[in-house]
């Protein structure tokens, strides 16, 4: 399986959060399924960080790599699916991701409802 994670999902899971479901957690420790990490996703999380509005590592792709994800680039595809989805979801952060995930034929790791209009797979958190 290949896993798309959500900005809250990458945050949690670096913390040790018990908010993850059981699920997920399994999902994203199982060494058989490929975790992956949107540059979009650090680009939206480090923007937190600077506004001191998340505290997060200085060396946030650092802590992903060592985690055992991989980081997926934003392509120039991807820039121009995400522009033109419906306008279900107004987060561009978010319109990236579910671009990647068809794109890459991954599953989205989120609790966010609004990936539903999309009809991309979704795991629950």
């Amino acid at each position: 399986m290949i896993l798309l994670i959500d900005a809250h999902v990458l945050v949690w899971w670096l913390a040790g959060d018990q908010a993850l479901s059981p699920e997920v957690r399994s999902a994203i420790a199982d060494p058989a399924n490929d975790v992956l990490v949107s540059a979009a996703t650090i680009w939206e999380l480090a923007i937190k960080r600077a506004k001191g509005k998340i505290r997060l590592p200085a060396e946030l792709s650092a802590a992903v790599d060592a985690a055992g994800f991989s980081s997926v680039p934003v392509t120039a595809e991807d820039a121009e699916t995400s522009a033109e989805l419906p306008a279900h979801h107004q987060d561009p952060f978010d319109r990236m991701l579910v671009a990647q995930a068809r794109r890459l034929g991954a599953i989205l790791v989120s609790r966010d409802a609004a990936f539903d209009a999309y009809g991309v797979d979704i795991l629950r958190t």
